[in-house]
């Protein structure tokens, strides 16, 4: 994610600066994109001199629950090297999120992970009316509407892109690692992607990224959401410090909708 997260959220490493948006993405925002149950496996393809080998992956799964009493999806994310990677650089994240299923506001956020026996754990409890964080750290302030950073990929599937324009920017806020970053997506339009899965028709945005130690600064990072009303994240890349990545969705259960985006399997 911001400087150290490897897989299950590339997309959402991403983080811009005092910059005016063009637009703002709704405050609560309402699920019409996926359903309980729902299992996406991401495969994570790593380059140096031009070739991609299979470096890891990254499993999201959705669960209707309750939480305090109040129906909740529990969004999981987990990211693993491969086992001959590991022997590089040893990856086991997992990002947890509870959010309110009428608005897609998190009421929790969990983040364990072991990144090159760089280990972080830290579990945050949203107040949404109080505009608080209660983090493993201490208590902090944090304005409307606030994500984390698994329940933002879920609300950046529920965007209806059709009411932008090319090039359009959708804002929100996010609290990671005790801070708060002023996120936005730049809409980039629709086109035809091939993936390692197959050919899809497809809604490209290009986040902007922080600099960090993985990522470079910039609007360097694509990713792609399948043009159907799943909106399944398809595909991710991004050049990194050494090398580049691409990650691709290459297995689906239980989704919403049929994936009427799949133009034609590999």
């Amino acid at each position: 994610m911001i400087q150290n997260a490897k897989f299950a959220l590339l997309f959402l490493g991403l983080c811009g600066f005092s910059l005016k948006p063009a637009y703002d993405a709704e405050c609560g925002i309402k699920n019409f994109a996926f359903k309980a149950d729902e299992k996406v496996t991401m495969k994570v393809f790593y380059s140096t001199l031009g070739m991609y080998v299979g470096a890891g992956e990254a499993v999201f799964t959705t669960t209707l629950e309750r939480y305090n009493g109040k129906p909740v999806y529990h969004c999981v994310g987990e990211g693993k090297t491969y086992s001959f990677f590991d022997n590089f650089y040893k990856v086991r994240d997992r990002y947890e999120t509870y959010f309110d299923t009428s608005n897609n506001l998190p009421f929790k956020f969990i983040r364990n992970i072991n990144e090159g026996g760089y280990k972080k754990y830290n579990n945050v409890t949203f107040n949404q009316d109080a505009n608080t964080a209660v983090s493993t750290n201490g208590v902090f302030k944090v304005p409307n509407c606030i994500q984390d950073v698994m329940s933002a990929v879920y609300y950046a599937r529920n965007i209806n892109y059709d009411k932008y324009k090319p090039d359009d920017k959708i804002t929100f806020d996010m609290f990671l690692d005790d801070e708060v970053y002023h996120m936005y997506i730049r809409y980039m339009g629709k086109e035809v992607v091939k993936t390692r899965y197959g050919k899809f028709n497809a809604i490209r945005i290009k986040p902007l990224l922080i600099k960090g130690t993985i990522f470079e600064g910039g609007e360097k990072m694509n990713a792609w959401f399948s043009d159907d009303p799943n909106h399944v994240l398809l595909r991710v890349e991004s050049p990194i410090s050494v090398g580049s990545i691409k990650v691709d969705m290459m297995k689906y259960e239980n989704l919403r909708y049929p994936l009427t985006s799949l133009i034609s399997e590999r």
